[in-house]
C-alpha cells in the first residue's frame, strides 16, 4: 500500500521551516505492531507524524467501529502530518471539503525527547483536539509536541471522524451487524487510539501504565466521556479538560430512537439520519437505503458541514449519541452516581468564554434574569450588583458559567467525592495588544497556545512578549508536571491549591498573567447557577462548544 499517497499535502509547512534550521534532520526508527515507522529528529525532539492507527473507514467501513490495520512492509515514511478528517471547507457552501482533509483520515502523530528508547518509561500525554465534533485535527503547529518533548513527556496527538461520518445513526445501520457499537464513532476512534498507545507506546520510550488524556472545547467534552465510556476503562490515569463543561445539554449525547425520550434533545439520532437520507432523496430506511447512504460522496456527506435542512428544516447532524452500549450514560448522571474513572483531573475554562445567544436568545438583562425565576434576586447580586453593567458581559459571563465553569465545578466535586484530586483553573489572560478587541474576558481556547507554549503559532495574534512566553513556559511545566504525578506543582511555580469543598481554592490566571492560588472569585455567580440546574429552570441548553 502507497502510505505516501495518504499523507496530506498541507503540511508543507514543515518544509519550509527545515530549510530554516542550521543542522539537517536526521531520522529515527520505530517498530509498531503494524511495521516500522521512520521519524526525524530535530534538535533535541524526535517526532512521528501520519502513522494510521486503524485502517480507512471508506466504503463498506464508512460508520463502522475502527476496523484493524493491515500491516506495512518496508519503512513507513513519518516525516509529514497525514490527511484531516473530512470537514467543511471554506466558504461554506461551496460544496468541497476543506483541502488537506479526507475520509481516509485516521492518523496520529508522536513527539518525544529525542534518542529515547523503549524502557525509558516517560510518562505519555494524548491530545483530543476541539472544533465541535466537526471540524479541527491533531495536526498543525499550534499543538506540536516539542515543548512537552523538552520536559521528559511524550505527546500524542490524533484525529478522530467528524460530523456525520464521527456520528450518525440510521434503522438500517442499527440493525447491521448485530455484535458492532453504534452512533459515536468518532468515540470508537478516540478508544482506537487509545488502545495504540497502551499496545505501541513502549516502542517509542513510553509508559502504558501513565497515560493522560487532555483535551479542549469538543476535546473536553470527550474527556468527560472517556471518563465514563466502559469501553474506555483502564485506558488512561490521568485527565484534564479545557473548556469541556460537565453537565448535560452540550454535546453531551442525544438519544439514539425515540424509545429513549430526552428534554434536552427531543428528536432521536435515528430520525434525523432519516431527515438527512431525505435530503438526498433517499426513500426508506431498509439495507437498500444505507447502500445509498454509503454510496454518497464523502463531500456529499459532509455537505458544506451544514446540520438543518434549510433555515428551519429538519435537523439532518446529530452530534454525540447516546446509545446505551457504547456511550451508556451522560457524564453528568455518571458524575451524579459516582461512577466515573477515579483518577486525578485537572478542570477549567476561560474568563469569557463566549458571548451572544449561546444558551438563552434574551436581549436585555432583565429578559435574562427573569429565567431564573425565584432565583432572579440572587442572579442580579451576582451578576450586576450595582446594576451598571452592560448587557454583554453579564451575558457573556453568564454563558460563560453555565455551559463550561459552573459544570466544570460539578466535576471537579465529583472527582473529590471519590477520594482523587481536582485542580481547577480560571484563564483571565488577554495580550495587551488584543485588550481593545477583547472586553470581557479571554475566549474559548485563549489558553491553549500557552498549555502547549507554542505561542509562535497563533493566528493573526501579537508577537509573544516576555510575560507571554512566561506564562507559557509555567502552564506548560504544569501540564507537564500532573502528567508526571499527578500534582501540578513544583519548584518554581507558584502554588496551584487542589480543590475541595470547604476552602474552594483555585489557579486563576488573572488578566496580568499571574497565576494565584485563591478561594474562587466567580462562587457567587456558579452557586446560583447550580441551584439553576437543580431547579432545571426555563433556560434550555443549546448550540455547541
Amino acid at each position: 500500500m502507497n502510505w505516501t499517497y495518504r499523507k496530506s499535502r498541507f503540511a508543507l509547512w514543515l518544509i519550509a521551516a527545515s530549510l530554516l534550521t542550521s543542522a539537517p534532520a536526521q531520522a529515527q526508527t520505530v517498530r509498531t505492531a503494524a511495521g516500522v515507522v521512520r521519524g526525524v529528529t530535530e534538535g533535541d525532539v524526535d517526532s512521528f507524524k501520519g502513522i494510521p492507527y486503524a485502517a480507512a473507514p471508506v466504503g463498506a467501513d464508512r460508520w463502522r467501529p475502527p476496523q484493524p490495520l493491515p500491516p506495512w512492509q518496508g519503512q513507513l515514511d513519518a516525516s509529514e502530518f497525514g490527511a484531516n478528517c473530512a470537514q467543511a471547507g471554506w466558504p461554506r457552501g461551496s460544496g468541497a471539503i476543506a483541502e488537506g482533509s479526507s475520509e481516509d483520515c485516521l492518523f496520529l502523530n508522536i513527539w518525544r525527547p529525542a534518542g529515547a528508547t523503549q524502557g525509558a518509561e516517560l510518562p505519555v500525554m494524548v491530545w483530543i483536539h476541539g472544533g465541535a465534533f466537526v471540524g479541527g485535527s491533531g495536526s498543525g503547529p499550534g499543538t506540536a509536541g516539542n515543548e512537552f518533548a523538552k520536559q521528559g513527556v511524550i505527546l500524542m496527538t490524533f484525529n478522530y471522524r467528524l460530523g456525520r461520518l464521527g456520528h450518525f445513526a440510521f434503522p438500517a445501520l442499527s440493525a447491521e451487524h448485530p455484535e458492532e457499537l453504534k452512533g459515536s464513532y468518532a468515540y470508537m476512534d478516540q478508544i482506537a487510539a487509545l488502545k495504540w498507545v497502551q499496545e505501541n507506546i513502549a516502542a517509542f520510550g513510553g509508559d502504558p501504565n501513565n497515560v493522560t488524556i487532555f483535551g479542549f472545547s469538543a476535546g473536553g467534552v470527550s474527556v468527560h466521556s472517556l471518563m465514563t465510556i466502559p469501553d474506555a476503562k483502564g485506558l488512561f490515569h490521568k485527565a484534564i479538560s479545557e473548556s469541556g463543561g460537565g453537565r448535560d445539554g452540550v454535546l453531551t449525547g442525544r438519544p439514539m430512537s425515540e424509545d429513549n425520550a430526552d428534554p434536552l434533545y427531543p428528536v432521536s439520532a435515528e430520525t434525523i439520519g432519516t431527515h438527512f437520507a431525505r435530503k438526498h432523496g433517499i426513500e426508506g430506511t431498509d439495507a437498500a437505503a444505507l447502500a445509498k447512504l454509503r454510496a454518497l460522496s464523502v463531500e456529499e456527506i459532509v455537505d458544506g458541514g451544514q446540520e438543518s435542512d434549510g433555515e428551519g428544516g429538519p435537523r439532518i447532524y446529530s452530534g454525540p449519541i447516546l446509545d446505551g452500549k457504547l456511550v451508556v450514560e451522560t457524564a453528568e448522571r455518571a458524575y451524579e452516581a459516582g461512577r466515573q474513572a477515579r483518577i486525578p483531573l485537572i478542570i477549567g475554562n476561560c474568563s469569557g468564554e463566549i458571548g451572544g445567544a449561546f444558551v438563552s436568545t434574551s436581549s436585555s438583562k432583565e429578559e435574562l434574569f427573569s429565567l431564573f425565576g425565584e432565583l432572579e434576586g440572587e442572579a442580579r447580586a451576582a451578576y450586576d450588583p450595582d446594576g451598571n453593567k452592560e448587557f454583554a458581559e453579564v451575558v457573556t459571563k453568564f454563558n460563560t458559567d453555565w455551559v463550561w465553569a459552573e459544570p466544570g465545578r460539578f466535576a471537579a466535586r465529583a472527582i473529590v467525592a471519590k477520594g482523587e484530586p481536582a485542580y481547577i483553573y480560571h484563564f483571565g489572560y488577554v495580550p495587551a495588544p488584543m485588550q481593545e478587541r477583547v472586553q470581557y474576558g479571554a475566549g474559548h481556547g485563549s489558553e491553549v497556545p500557552y498549555v502547549f507554549s507554542t505561542l509562535h503559532a497563533r493566528w493573526g495574534a501579537p508577537e509573544a512578549t516576555p510575560e507571554d512566553q512566561e506564562l507559557a513556559q509555567t502552564m506548560n511545566t504544569y501540564w507537564a508536571n500532573f502528567a508526571k504525578t499527578g500534582d501540578p506543582n513544583g519548584k518554581g511555580l507558584p502554588l496551584w491549591p487542589a480543590y475541595n469543598t470547604q476552602n474552594e481554592e483555585i489557579l486563576d490566571i488573572e488578566s496580568d498573567g499571574k497565576p494565584v492560588g485563591k478561594p474562587d472569585p466567580r462562587k457567587a455567580r456558579l452557586d446560583v447557577i447550580e441551584k439553576a440546574f437543580k431547579l432545571r429552570v426555563a433556560i434550555q441548553s443549546r448550540g455547541g462548544i
